[in-house]
């Protein structure tokens, strides 16, 4: 038996696996885009029975949906940790769960880790996770386990008895992460099945064939009580779609960022084009199926957004992982393994500090909640500059509001079929959720009101509080609100008596 080499070893991978998780030990709330607003979801979901405040502002309808991945394991949390600490906990385990699916798939195809597969680790915060697509990103890192297992069961009724279950476990923790399984499954399927010599019109029909125990969460979604079908907007942006790949590792300093991702994908090219280098072909075609995927599918899709790039993460890292130095290349082998273990560590420490300075912004926006009444309703604005490659993340603070004051608020997501909450608040008429509280720049060439126009047009009897994010200090407004605290990016007016 031939020793193993350092980066082969069990200690290597779990060293590996517990450094993933590093960057969110810090913060007390995970510091992503959208986290805040989910934390908000997590505590209505925990709390509205209990609680007749809540109960004025929202209702939470339980239905099968293709989105609930972090929700369902975050609430048996919360009576032992709060919600906060159980949605801590929860994403915290993502990148770590995404880094074992890499090791597993580069330990299924090579028989043992190739030297390469460290430099797919970083993806695991690509920029899905940071923007805090966290039931995606949950979904995601279990695919890829799920795609080593699938790779390394052979075809029979085994396999189908038990993906059967595992396809609706990852559609119910996300749609696409289970669409994204069924697209690797199929490329590694029909990569086999050309290498055993069949044509091309025969392989892609057995191909097919042998992943229909993937295919049940599709009866559901044809259903229509579970899909989710919620918003038909579909749009296509196709000059973002370079972008996407650029924003592999977008964080917070875009040069180091967009050298970061240079290197991953000149590292692909190299592992395509390189002679002491060989390339997987499963995990190829696997990623071919991706990458087509990614040239496919719209920017905006059900309701949600930033569709396509989504991908675009998964299609680098399997591509990576698909990498083998050749025999004899020991030397070669080594000083890859080094490399990317550096760039991991690298990564990981700015991680840290980015997410420490992101964290700490978060909480001092959101301090000015307490000044809130418990229970009040509190128009949200949040102001959204453009270009940036990155930002304070302060969109949907508020949600850190609502699971700490109880309060309704309009920015909140409650679009039928892609989320569960609902809020009882039909006198907020076009103010009622997502994202009629951002308030975008003239610059960013986006709809949406300005805020004088936003402070006019709101109904004063359903909003006793305005909440402004990110705006400059400035005059209150409209004449009717009346400041109560200033603090950072945060100011809280109140709405006079007089505009009863």
């Amino acid at each position: 038996m031939i020793a193993r080499r350092w980066w082969e070893t069990r200690r290597f991978a779990l060293a590996a696996v517990l450094l993933a998780a590093v960057p969110l030990l810090w913060p007390a709330v995970p510091p992503l885009t959208d986290m805040p607003g989910h934390i908000g979801r997590y505590h209505v979901a925990a709390s509205l029975a209990d609680s007749p405040v809540l109960q004025r502002h929202w209702r939470y309808d339980w239905q099968l949906i293709g989105n609930l991945g972090v929700d369902l394991a975050v609430l048996p949390l919360v009576p032992w940790l709060g919600v906060e600490g159980a949605a801590k906990l929860v994403v915290a385990l993502i990148p770590p769960l995404t880094v074992a699916g890499l090791i597993l798939l580069s330990r299924t195809v090579h028989g043992r880790m190739s030297p390469v597969t460290p430099f797919a680790f970083p993806l695991a915060y690509g920029f899905p996770f940071q923007l805090g697509f966290v039931n995606f990103a949950l979904s995601a890192a279990l695919a890829l386990s799920a795609l080593a297992l699938w790779i390394r069961m052979r075809p029979g009724p085994w396999r189908g008895a038990l993906f059967v279950p595992i396809a609706l476990l990852l559609w119910v923790a996300h749609c696409f992460g289970w669409a994204m399984l069924c697209l690797f499954a199929f490329g590694s399927e029909l990569t086999v099945l050309r290498l055993a010599g069949q044509g091309w019109r025969r392989a892609v029909l057995h191909a097919g064939l042998r992943c229909l125990p993937l295919a049940p969460p599709l009866l559901l979604m044809l259903g229509g009580g579970a899909a989710g079908a919620g918003g038909s907007a579909v749009s296509w942006e196709w000059l973002a779609k370079p972008g996407w790949v650029a924003s592999l590792l977008r964080e917070r300093w875009g040069a180091y960022d967009v050298a970061g991702a240079t290197l991953l994908v000149l590292l692909c090219w190299a592992g395509l084009r390189t002679a002491a280098l060989t390339t997987n072909r499963q995990l190829a075609a696997a990623a071919a199926m991706g990458a087509l995927a990614w040239l496919a599918l719209p920017y905006r899709l059900m309701g949600g957004a930033y569709v396509d790039m989504r991908i675009v993460p998964m299609v680098i890292a399997l591509l990576i992982v698909a990498i083998a130095v050749r025999p004899g290349r020991e030397r070669l082998a080594g000083r890859l393994a080094l490399a990317g273990v550096a760039f991991f560590g690298v990564r990981i420490a700015t991680t840290t500090i980015a997410f420490a300075q992101i964290a700490a912004g978060q909480e001092r926006a959101a301090a000015i909640g307490a000044l809130v009444p418990r229970g009040a309703s509190v128009l949200v604005a949040v102001r959204v500059t453009c270009p940036a490659w990155s930002d304070d993340r302060l969109t949907h603070v508020a949600g850190l509001v609502l699971a700490r004051r109880d309060i309704f608020d309009n920015s909140e997501w409650t679009l039928p079929g892609q989320q569960l909450l609902r809020d009882l608040r039909p006198d907020a008429g076009p103010d009622r959720g997502d994202p009629s509280h951002l308030v975008y720049d003239p610059r960013c060439e986006l709809p949406s009101a300005d805020l004088p126009t936003l402070a006019r047009r709101f109904n004063r009897r359903a909003f006793r509080y305005v909440w402004t994010i990110g705006f400059p200090n400035l005059q209150p407004p409209a004449p009717d609100l009346q400041p109560v605290a200033q603090d950072g990016p945060s100011t809280l007016y109140r709405v006079t008596a007089s505009s009863d």
